[in-house]
């Protein structure tokens, strides 16, 4: 297992620093030769030439920095973030062929790099940090998505990804890459993005017991039509999915979609931590790491599903998974698993097991 990459923050705020507080750290600031800045110290810049203007974007990488071109079988990993499942990797690296890795996202640093080289044999494993439009425009940037064999979007805060990239070129390259048989892949916000339907978190993140209260609420936020990938279609994806309880928001997100009418059929996958989904060209998913995988189905339309109301909707089939288990994404049926039905009703989740995971 690697390091720990989160979604969208729990924090919606960040409190101002009191008075006091701020006077003690200035004065340290001072004392070591540093400069004050909003978010705490910083190293002061030496003396000397301007430095370059901002690019909107930082790039690490190790290996060989070159383009290669290598046999690539496209592929999908969905990881619900936490820990990271070494296995995931390995199984992009084969399915690259070897060739370029790249890791995208909107913060963040290069530390992906050195964990993902020492899981295989790659050409280079690159990170690009995209944090503005105009990097998101970027010739180095694109051409660099656009020839990656693997392709991984790293945690953070989706809004970043959807509010930096899309509609920009970066996302023409993203789908460029996924169609051309470029292996796939994304964790935690990472993840998020994956699906035709978005938890945008726009406003922060949302907790079940509020979106199923009010599926309304102004924290969720829903977008669309940021990735082209085929086996995703009408689905949305969550992810730290039981250990942060997001069964509820899950269904309010499918009751959204379906009562807003983007579509009369809606699909959710939810991703436990350190788990993820390995899914081949023909749907098939086998599933690696510790947790469990749910897949749930809504063709119906809500019962009571209005602002300031409480949800109601009824008998929506769930499919869990673990390792070992089996699950198709274009079928949408498995084997192993456990079948059953969740209900919302008055705002107040239950299943038909007793248990809602």
């Amino acid at each position: 297992m690697g390091k720990k990459i989160y979604s969208e923050s729990s924090i919606r705020s960040i409190p101002s620093i009191p008075p006091a507080i701020s006077g003690i750290l200035l004065l340290f600031c001072l004392a070591s030769g540093f400069m004050l800045s909003f978010t705490g110290c910083k190293k002061s810049s030496p003396t000397g030439p301007t430095p370059p203007s901002d690019k909107g974007y930082s790039y690490y990488y190790v290996g060989n920095n070159s383009d290669v071109t290598t046999s690539t079988s496209p592929g999908l990993v969905l990881m619900g973030g936490g820990s990271d499942v070494d296995e995931a990797y390995r199984w992009m690296i084969q399915k690259s062929g070897g060739g370029d890795f790249v890791v995208i996202r909107a913060s963040g640093s290069d530390a992906y790099n050195s964990y993902i080289a020492g899981l295989g044999q790659v050409d280079s494993v690159e990170t690009l940090v995209i944090y503005s439009h105009k990097g998101a425009s970027d010739r180095f940037v694109i051409d660099k998505v656009r020839n990656a064999e693997a392709l991984f979007i790293a945690g953070g805060d989706q809004s970043d990804y959807l509010r930096q990239w899309k509609g920009t070129p970066v996302n023409e390259a993203i789908n460029y890459a996924i169609s051309r048989g470029a292996v796939i892949g994304g964790t935690s916000a990472g993840l998020a993005v994956l699906g035709e339907y978005i938890f945008a978190a726009y406003n922060g993140t949302v907790y079940s017991p509020e979106a199923l209260a009010n599926p309304y609420n102004s924290y969720i936020t829903l977008e669309r039509n940021f990735l082209n990938i085929a086996l995703l279609q009408r689905i949305i994806t969550d992810s730290h999915f039981v250990t942060r309880n997001r069964m509820g928001r899950l269904l309010v997100f499918l009751a959204r979609i379906i009562n807003d009418a983007w579509s009369s059929e809606a699909r959710g996958i939810g991703v436990d931590e350190a788990t993820a989904l390995l899914v081949e060209p023909d749907g098939s998913v086998q599933m690696v790491g510790w947790g469990a995988a749910y897949f749930l189905l809504a063709n119906q339309v809500p019962e009571v599903c209005q602002s300031g109301t409480p949800l109601t909707y009824r008998q929506i089939p769930v499919y869990r998974i673990a390792a070992g288990d089996y699950f198709n994404l274009i079928t949408w049926q498995g084997s192993g698993g456990q079948a059953y039905h969740i209900s919302a009703v008055s705002g107040t989740l239950s299943s038909s097991t007793g248990s809602i995971y």
